[in-house]
């Protein structure tokens, strides 16, 4: 099997995984929805429109984003 399916409905994520979408590249294609991009640097946490998952940033933002 490639990817991880999605499952998990929470993952933790770091600066380097900015810009946020949904879903990630390690998640399975067919098991998927169109790709959306989440604001999440604002209040550390996102949700999905689409299936739920809930991500949070975990660690600070790297300089230069707003």
């Amino acid at each position: 099997m490639h990817g991880t399916e999605i499952k998990s409905r929470y993952y933790e994520v770091t600066a380097a995984d900015l810009p946020l979408h949904c879903p990630l590249p390690s998640m399975s294609a067919w098991n998927g929805h169109p790709r959306v991009f989440l604001s999440i640097e604002k209040t550390g946490e996102a949700m999905c429109p689409y299936c739920g998952t809930v991500y949070k940033l975990k660690g600070d933002l790297p300089k230069g984003h707003h």
